[in-house]
């Protein structure tokens, strides 16, 4: 049987083929790229819908008729927490919370004048006068380091160090202050604990080595939530690698709190949700909670929301795989902060 392509000229033949083949390759780019859409999509959907259920002040209400209040009730005189962000929001909360409870507080701020005001105002609260805005001790133990301090940052701005911002505050900033204090969490082993505040929004992306979104089109809250991705990710490979030091490494997620930080980064969302959002104190519920309970009651490198163990993944969100990644990410961190092992 005749070959129909031997009807053309060799050259016409050529370029039949090339067309056919740059067809196929269009068609399986468009395939890749309309899947990829469709699955960010669904991710997007089904954290909203997730989200509006359980992460809003009624989903609090709700769940906290399971609370037992004898569980935040210990007192905890005498142990040396350090908070970050400290000065408002959730980081406030936290930093009276446990101030209320006996403990010397120890907070980061990065702004020296809303700090001694959020300072004054938890020792006036309290009672405790043992709230500090400086911690320069290499010898004291650290019993509690909550690693809250965050960003949100819509446009791309490098530091002058060279790195993305929203990066630099949420994935390196909370990497270092973790490796640093890791001699001094093992001065107060076995009960020593470090807890690190994540978001929701990292159901919707995977983990991924681009810490940095080199894309051309950055988008910040994406960023955001791959950093926060990064931060639950981090919490399960410092409680593999800590695992006989005595040290409680956990992530956990506030639920949406009507914060200063929310208002200012996401406006519209702190607008449509007006009302509905929770207080800072009880974004602050469940750090308070893990600071307090005895460690048998916890398992380190897990995620917690509303008091109790919560999945890292949502169903069908095609995420759950990517915490492989890790071990490479920590490397690069590692050397990004020349902090040595």
């Amino acid at each position: 049987m005749r070959n129909p392509m031997e009807e053309f000229p060799p050259q016409k033949t050529q370029k039949l083929q090339e067309t056919s083949v740059s067809v196929r390759l269009e068609l399986h780019l468009s395939v890749g790229a309309l899947t990829m859409f469709l699955l960010k999509a669904w991710r997007q959907t089904a954290f909203g819908i997730y989200g509006y259920l359980n992460f809003t002040k009624s989903g609090f209400i709700e769940h906290s008729k399971q609370f037992k209040p004898e569980d935040t009730q210990t007192r905890i005189e005498g142990k040396n927490c350090i908070v970050t962000g400290a000065n408002s929001g959730i980081g406030f909360a936290t930093a009276e919370g446990l101030a209320s409870r006996g403990a010397n507080v120890y907070m980061v701020c990065r702004n020296k004048e809303r700090g001694e005001a959020a300072q004054s105002k938890i020792q006036s609260n309290t009672g405790n006068q043992n709230v500090h805005l400086e911690f320069s001790s290499k010898d004291v133990p650290v019993h509690i380091l909550v690693n809250n301090a965050g960003l949100l940052e819509h446009n791309r701005i490098t530091t002058s160090e060279g790195f993305e911002l929203n990066f630099a505050v949420n994935v390196l900033g909370t990497y270092a202050m973790t490796e640093l204090m890791l001699p001094l969490l093992e001065k107060a082993a076995p009960d020593a604990r470090v807890i690190t505040v994540s978001s929701g929004g990292m159901y919707t992306t995977p983990l991924t080595k681009d810490l940095q979104f080199s894309e051309e089109n950055f988008n910040g809250v994406q960023q955001y939530s791959r950093n926060k991705r990064v931060q639950v990710a981090l919490t399960e490979k410092w409680a593999e690698i800590n695992k006989n030091k005595g040290i409680g490494f956990y992530s956990m997620h506030p639920g949406w709190a009507e914060t200063p930080g929310v208002a200012t980064s996401l406006p519209s969302f702190s607008k449509a949700l007006s009302g509905k959002l929770r207080t800072n104190e009880e974004g602050a519920d469940t750090i308070i909670w893990l600071a307090l309970q005895p460690k048998e009651k916890v398992v380190s490198g897990s995620f917690y929301f509303d008091r109790a163990e919560a999945p890292k993944h949502l169903m069908f969100a095609a995420t759950s795989g990517s915490h492989a990644l890790i071990d490479s990410i920590f490397e690069s961190l590692k050397s990004l902060s020349s902090i040595s092992a």
